[in-house]
């Protein structure tokens, strides 16, 4: 069962390189074992009308044991037979054709198996396409077509020209066509194992950006529990931890880390930003969300911007030294809205600092991956500004690069 599954399931083939080259394996296997199939019922026929039977004998036993042991050799090897394999080959069909009139009359030459020679040199011709050197491939091709010459004789009989130039023009033409064969399906190969690899980088690096986004707040608030406060503030603490902790569990068991608690597919817009705004009662926070009552967003962009606004107020907690906090929430009519978060803390220089991934991925990165608009503006002792608004009509954002600035307020919006 093992060897059943493992061996002749060709259809369930990897479309790696590995598995190209064993359906090579297949090809070249089946190419060869048929050419013997035509080759065993006219083996006693033409012995019989051979004019040296015990050298026609040895000829066909010497091309009907090459082309079984070069079947087996692939079979066993997984891949089609390499350089020296196929020069070896060549060589076998040359002697063959060269040896050809010494064992056949002329008028047997052609139209029947019993002259196996140009049919034996087909299938070499044929199976060895996938000879990785052009050089030998194409010595090896000029071989057989010469040795065909010599096969031919000057004994045919003008009538049999057409079908003698037929038949090297044949070889030719079933050389290329090979040739085109094997290259092209191991290019084919080749990018399929690049954009695979491509894909497992590309996935690698977004379950690193989720993992980061996922944990951020978190570590934040665990390093802001092993610093000394009073037991009110290490108790908002707690309570944020708890929330940050199960949105870590969650993903730890590849469940939706981003999935809000009781919430459907939308969500109100002030609950989100008020919610927010109740785990930081430690920080003097003004809230001014009337203008955005009855507003609603889909869950999706509900938590990234829950996410954000946490990240945001968690850094003006640990960095800002700010004296107060405004978050302003305003429609901007059919269903948009403007969310703008001003501290008047230290603020920072834009050109020379770097966004962490609190800024970069949780703000910036989440919420435009989420088809919302994003502006930074801050400057050192003037506080910190951060913008974030709807873009009515779009559903989801465009690419971003993959490290964004704090510069520029919309400067992708439409």
């Amino acid at each position: 069962m093992r060897i059943r599954s493992g061996l002749w399931r060709v259809a369930e083939l990897p479309t790696t390189r590995a598995g190209v080259e064993r359906a090579f394996s297949y090809f070249t296997a089946g190419v060869r074992l048929g050419t013997v199939a035509q080759m065993v019922p006219a083996v006693q026929l033409g012995a019989a009308r051979a004019s040296h039977e015990a050298g026609y004998l040895a000829c066909w036993g010497a091309a009907a044991l090459a082309a079984v042991a070069v079947s087996v050799v692939t079979l066993v090897r997984r891949r089609p037979p390499g350089t020296a394999v196929s020069v070896l080959d060549f060589g076998l069909a040359c002697a063959l054709l060269v040896l050809g009139p010494l064992v056949l009359a002329p008028w047997d030459r052609f139209g029947t198996w019993t002259a196996f020679q140009p049919g034996y040199a087909l299938s070499v011709i044929i199976t060895a396409g996938g000879v990785r050197g052009l050089a030998v491939w194409a010595a090896s091709l000029l071989a057989v077509s010469l040795s065909y010459v010599v096969y031919l004789g000057g004994d045919v009989g003008s009538e049999m020209t057409s079908t003698a130039v037929g038949n090297v023009l044949t070889y030719v033409v079933y050389a290329l066509v090979a040739r085109m064969f094997f290259g092209y399906t191991r290019r084919i190969a080749r990018d399929a194992d690049a954009s695979r690899a491509r894909a497992a980088e590309l996935a690698r690096r977004e379950e690193e950006r989720r993992a980061q986004v996922m944990m951020h707040n978190g570590v934040a608030v665990m390093r802001l529990l092993t610093e000394q406060g009073d037991d009110v503030s290490r108790a908002r603490l707690v309570g944020q931890a708890e929330v940050e902790l199960r949105r870590m569990r969650s993903y730890l068991r590849g469940g939706d880390a981003y999935a809000s608690e009781g919430e459907g597919p939308s969500a109100g817009l002030v609950p989100v930003v008020r919610r927010v705004c109740d785990r930081f009662a430690d920080l003097n926070v003004v809230a001014s969300l009337d203008l955005g009552t009855g507003l609603r967003i889909p869950a999706a962009q509900a938590e990234a911007l829950e996410r954000a606004l946490g990240s945001l107020l968690l850094n003006v907690r640990v960095h800002a030294r700010a004296h107060e906090v405004v978050v302003h929430l305003d429609g901007t009519g059919e269903g948009g809205w403007t969310l703008t978060v001003h501290d008047d803390g230290v603020g920072f220089d834009p050109a020379s600092v770097t966004a962490g991934v609190g800024l970069r991925e949780v703000v910036v990165g989440e919420l435009r991956r989420r088809g919302l608009a994003v502006g930074i503006v801050s400057a050192a002792g003037e506080g910190t500004t951060v913008t974030v608004r709807s873009r009515p009509g779009s559903g989801a954002a465009p690419p971003e690069p993959a490290r964004p600035t704090v510069r520029a307020a919309f400067a992708d919006a439409p």
